[in-house]
Formats: structure tokens, C-alpha cells, sequence
């Protein structure tokens, strides 16, 4: 775990916000072009392939106060390096199969309650802007809801 993760779990709730209900924010990124290997057909897997990636998290609202302190919110930033990583591990067979990676991903963070998630390909036909798939996965009844900050990226 690295310094800048930090368990916002211990923090306490301030005095006045001890019985109120906490809400969702919705964090997202839209339009993010990536380029990948992505696809079943044998030229799919000679030259990568734009894909457009939309995605929101409603992340729970965090209990303490936010300070203007990145480490307080679910980042954007660190949302979009992951899916560059993900993206750039190799080739991906199915839209879906992206999809679902960027999903759990997203759930990693267990700040996240739900994550909807639209994998487009770009330049599969000249007549359709895009075709894809857009999904939706929450996090499961048995997992704890809780505030561990998006996942560090991996050393090595």
C-alpha cells in the first residue's frame, strides 16, 4: 500500500453528521479515446483499434469533510491510469470482456456502489459512429460498502 493511500474508514464522523444519511456522488469520464488490441477477427489482432470509453461511479459521499484534498475523493485521474494499464496488458478478444475489466476495476474501490461502463469501437463500420456495449455492476450485497481510495497502480 503506498503512503498516499489512506483508509478513510477510521476517520470519525463529525458530531453533526453522526445520524445523517450519507448520498451518492457520481464521478465520471466520458469520451476518453483509447487506442488497443481489441477484437476476434484475425486483422483485429495485426493493428490496434480506436475504442471511446464513457463511464460513471457512484461512489459513496465521503463522511468527513473533503479540505480541497484529492486524497478525499475518488480521482478521475487514477480512474482513467487504470484503464490505460488495463487497456495496455495486451489483446482483448470482446467489447463485453473490456468492459467488464474497467467494471471490476472500478469496484475496487469500495467507495464505488455502482459503476456503469459503454465500450465503443470506433472505426468497425463507416455507416455507425460506434458500436459497443455499455454495462452496469454494482457491488455485491455481501461486500462491505467502505472507503479504501482507488487502487494504487502496480509496481512492476
Amino acid at each position: 500500500m503506498s503512503s498516499i493511500t489512506r483508509i478513510l474508514a477510521d476517520r470519525p464522523a463529525p458530531a453533526e453528521d453522526a445520524g445523517r444519511r450519507r448520498g451518492l456522488d457520481r464521478v465520471f469520464v466520458r469520451d476518453l479515446i483509447l487506442s488497443c488490441s481489441i477484437g476476434v477477427h484475425a486483422h483485429e489482432h495485426q493493428a490496434p483499434q480506436r475504442v471511446k470509453i464513457d463511464l460513471s461511479m457512484w461512489v459513496q459521499e465521503n463522511p468527513a469533510p473533503i479540505d480541497d484534498d484529492i486524497a478525499n475523493v475518488v480521482s478521475y485521474e487514477d480512474v482513467v491510469s487504470g484503464i490505460e494499464r488495463l487497456l495496455g496488458q495486451g489483446h482483448i478478444e470482446l467489447v463485453e470482456t473490456a468492459a467488464e475489466r474497467i467494471a471490476e476495476l472500478c469496484l475496487e474501490d469500495r467507495r464505488c456502489a455502482k459503476v456503469r461502463v459503454k465500450v465503443e469501437k470506433l472505426d468497425v463500420y463507416t455507416n455507425a459512429a460506434g458500436v459497443g456495449v455499455e454495462i452496469e455492476r454494482g457491488r455485491d450485497a455481501g461486500a462491505p460498502p467502505g472507503t479504501l481510495p482507488f487502487p494504487p497502480p502496480t509496481q512492476g
